[in-house]
């Protein structure tokens, strides 16, 4: 029931995790490109955006029904490699396992300044560890509580250049619909809430307000 409902409302997820991206495209015009027409005046950076969100939420969902997902490092960077590819610095590795091992992305926060995750270093060794041990606490808890924690856990230490959320996100709904549970999606009209929660999530690194909201968005 889960992934039927997850493939009713396809076009919606997509259009949702776009618009949370600042995406402009349209509801009307996600579902026309998806149908394979394509929409004129818009950004190539745009429309491949959205293309690469389309092919993701496909790879999950077979990922899911032949039963291969599983909240592991193979899949996390996989479903990376389609949702950041041409648009991150470097897609489907762990910041410092390709040639970029300098550069350490910082997650703007507006007036509250910026959140720094762990430095990116050649090897991405302590990124590993942490990856490892958290994925492991995490298949501890209950599949509704680990599925949220997986979200917030790779929003928080920002294991690639960009895609963080979008990634993390299809994680959770990976564990969710594994489980039986059905999958979440961000109204696109709840975008500024989400954000703004977001932001109080990066500053206090508690987590218990986050999950009340993907809760509530998974009730809507």
């Amino acid at each position: 029931m889960a992934v039927a409902i997850y493939k009713q409302q396809f076009t919606a997820f997509v259009w949702d995790a776009s618009a949370l991206e600042g995406n402009p495209y349209t509801y009307v015009e996600v579902k026309t490109l998806l149908d394979g027409v394509t929409i004129g005046g818009r950004k190539v950076s745009d429309t491949e955006q959205v293309l690469n969100l389309a092919d993701s939420n496909k790879k999950l969902l077979e990922l899911v029904t032949s039963g291969r997902f599983d909240l592991n490092k193979e899949t996390f960077t996989l479903l990376h490699t389609i949702i950041a590819r041409n648009e991150a610095l470097e897609w489907g590795v762990l910041r410092g396992e390709g040639e970029q091992t300098q550069y350490t992305p910082n997650v703007h926060l507006g007036e509250a300044g910026l959140y720094k995750p762990l430095p990116t270093l050649p090897g991405a060794v302590e990124l590993n560890r942490v990856f490892a041990e958290g994925v492991a606490h995490i298949k501890t808890l209950p599949p509704v509580e680990g599925a949220l924690a997986t979200f917030l856990f790779g929003a928080l230490q920002q294991f690639f250049f960009d895609g963080n959320k979008r990634t993390s996100r299809h994680m959770m709904n990976g564990w969710l619909m594994s489980h039986g549970f059905r999958a979440i999606s961000i109204p696109a009209a709840r975008a500024q809430e989400f954000n703004e929660k977001m932001v109080q999530f990066y500053i206090s690194k508690e987590g218990t307000e986050m999950m009340q909201f993907l809760l509530d968005c998974q009730s809507d």
